[in-house]
């Protein structure tokens, strides 16, 4: 790694981990305990209905889908719940699905069951054994990844053609900047954000493209009560007073059909590369 001058002469992977740990200075269990985040997936996959996917993925994939040649292979990392896992069946000749979930890869696996084409890997990104693809994507998946430099250049090394990273990201909900800068509250913004991954791979010497695609995220309560619960989840001062929340909420919500309406705008980063070199 070459030897950087100035603002980028920070280590974004030492902040990466950084973020990882919790508002006490603590790693949380379920990023360190295997068998927690099995849990947590399992649960996940049984709440699914068929091919149940996020409206958000689709403007996401549409904008990574520019970076797919026809019938390239692809291998997809932390495919989760198929957001991105059934439109890039369309798309590819051959998908490899790589997760440490093995209740994610059996609840996939159910969909493609025929499809010889498509190929399932358990295990952790950072430890799995597999084969060169001309794209190497993943999104959202980096959560518990703590040695990043090493993933990066694992995602360069198995790409052919392409590597893409897609990653959503703030800003925070609006009222939670509202009530840290009218009434000094302390807030749990977001310990990790792109930004850190666009710095790391510069510094790893890949100089990536990175489109910022504005989306919004629409909540629906039945009732203020249940509004004003979910919507002071990150505030970290406390006590704190509920008169507050109500009255910076009212600047945003709405009612529509019997609902309370929640909008906020935030934002996908897409950031890819064609693969380097890095041994020359």
């Amino acid at each position: 790694m070459a030897v950087l001058h100035g603002p980028l002469a920070i280590d974004f992977e030492q902040l990466w981990k950084e973020g990882m740990l919790d508002w006490h200075g603590n790693m949380p269990e379920r990023m360190k305990n295997d068998a927690l985040e099995e849990a947590f997936w399992a649960q996940s996959m049984q709440k699914k209905s068929y091919k149940q996917t996020d409206a958000h993925a689709v403007p996401i994939y549409e904008k990574i889908r520019q970076y797919i040649p026809q019938g390239a292979s692809c291998l997809e990392m932390g495919p989760g719940w198929g957001n991105y896992t059934f439109p890039l069946r369309k798309d590819v000749s051959k998908l490899t699905l790589v997760d440490g979930s093995k209740s994610v890869l059996n609840y996939l696996q159910q969909y493609f069951n025929e499809d010889n084409a498509v190929n399932f890997v358990h295990a952790k990104w950072e430890e799995a054994d597999i084969e060169q693809h001309d794209i190497v994507i993943g999104v959202n998946c980096y959560y518990r990844i703590y040695e990043m430099n090493k993933a990066l250049l694992k995602m360069n090394n198995h790409a052919k053609k392409r590597a893409i990273i897609g990653l959503t990201t703030g800003p925070i909900q609006p009222h939670y900047d509202i009530l840290a800068k009218e009434y000094g509250y302390k807030i749990k913004y977001p310990r990790r954000d792109y930004i850190e991954i666009v710095n790391m791979l510069y510094q790893l010497g890949i100089y990536a493209d990175c489109e910022m695609l504005p989306l919004e995220r629409v909540y629906y309560y039945d009732s203020y009560e249940a509004l004003y619960e979910a919507q002071s989840k990150k505030i970290l001062t406390t006590p704190f007073d509920l008169h507050h929340v109500k009255e910076v909420l009212g600047r945003f919500v709405t009612e529509e059909e019997g609902k309370i309406v929640y909008r906020h705008q935030f934002y996908a980063a897409i950031i890819s590369w064609e693969p380097v070199n890095l041994y020359e």
